[in-house]
């Protein structure tokens, strides 16, 4: 790996990110908030589809950093479920009024056709690893996505998740990997300058949906040999690292479907689990700061499970040092910050989650 690999996916970043708030703006491509989210109601126009600074990062590493063939596939991603993520956020929209964006059925339908075009552009011809790859593909795009709810919480994971798979690519001497989520994590620098607390821009699918698929993609590859085989050495300790999106995603779908079928809520907390925290009178640079602390002690124990004696340990320390410093939190006032009462959820409407 060298420097370059890195620093010139950054500069172009930098450089585009405030070009595209300008065009943000001129586009007035503003956040149209749920009504079952009342804590967000003074977000309501904030600019949305900031994720195209991390697109036009990955695209540049593609072109300069990643090797083939790990690079068509890795472009084949990010354009797949870009798509998908635009179409979600400024096509539907626009054409359709008071929309918030596609149907689950239809995103769900070409988040499915983005992942087998991706797979198979990319290499993947054996049955097993293609299936693997696309429950990955579809699981980590939208547990990442749902965790793009809060300022700077999405940003700040991937950071995080980005260091954690990059190393850990690195110690096993998978190169291309480590390089991909260098890029990615060096991309999510000049966004997370406008998206911390009080966020200027939101993420949007058009971002979380590509870089989430990018985060399954390295799942994929890392735990998996050659033969699409899966790793037992290497699935567990993925699992751990993955925990925070576990618990982001699975509410989701389970909460919908018991107000769609039983008529009352599973759980009593909105999900995904962040607005949970919200609902409970949680200030959000609260909430973003402890998702950040729990996401970094299950990556340290998922590296620390994988390879006890390879030398993680300083780098995690680093990460962590980073992570406390770039935080949106100022975490001195943790204990003076008072926690609103709150407020009881009201009786779920079919359909709310």
């Amino acid at each position: 790996m060298k420097p370059e690999h890195f620093l010139i996916p950054l500069a172009v970043a930098s450089v585009f990110a405030p070009l595209w708030m300008a065009a943000l703006r001129a586009m007035r491509s503003g956040q149209n908030v749920s009504a079952h989210l009342a804590e967000h109601a003074h977000k309501q126009g904030t600019p949305t589809m900031g994720g195209m600074i991390m697109l036009v990062a990955m695209l540049v590493g593609c072109a300069v950093s990643i090797p083939a063939p790990y690079n068509i596939s890795a472009l084949a991603l990010v354009l797949g479920f870009g798509a998908v993520g635009f179409i979600d956020d400024y096509v539907v929209p626009r054409r359709v009024q008071g929309s918030r964006g596609l149907g689950w059925k239809p995103k769900l339908a070409m988040q499915v056709a983005a992942s087998v075009g991706s797979l198979w552009l990319g290499g993947f011809r054996e049955v097993t690893p293609f299936l693997i790859g696309v429950f990955l593909l579809l699981f980590m795009s939208n547990a990442y996505n749902f965790a793009d709810g809060l300022d700077a919480l999405a940003g700040g994971l991937g950071v995080i998740l980005a260091g954690t798979l990059g190393l850990w690519a690195w110690a096993t001497g998978n190169t291309p990997i480590a390089i991909a989520m260098g890029v990615l994590g060096v991309g999510f620098l000049p966004f997370l300058a406008f998206n911390r607390p009080k966020a200027k821009v939101f993420m949007g699918d058009v971002g979380a949906l590509p870089i989430g698929a990018l985060f399954g993609w390295a799942f994929l590859l890392l735990g998996t040999n050659a033969q699409g085989q899966i790793m037992p050495a290497a699935f567990w300790p993925l699992l751990v690292i993955s925990i925070v999106m576990l618990i982001e995603l699975i509410p989701v779908p389970l909460q919908i479907a018991s107000v769609k079928l039983r008529g009352k809520r599973m759980f009593s907390f909105k999900t995904p689990v962040h607005h949970g925290f919200q609902s409970a009178g949680w200030l959000e640079p609260r909430i973003v700061a402890m998702f950040y602390v729990v996401q970094i002690l299950v990556s340290a124990v998922g590296l620390a499970m994988f390879a006890p004696t390879r030398p993680y340990a300083p780098y995690l320390a680093a990460g962590l040092l980073l992570i406390l410093v770039l935080s949106p939190w100022r975490w001195s006032q943790w204990a003076k910050d008072k926690v609103k009462p709150a407020e009881p959820a009201p009786h779920a409407a079919p359909g709310e989650a």
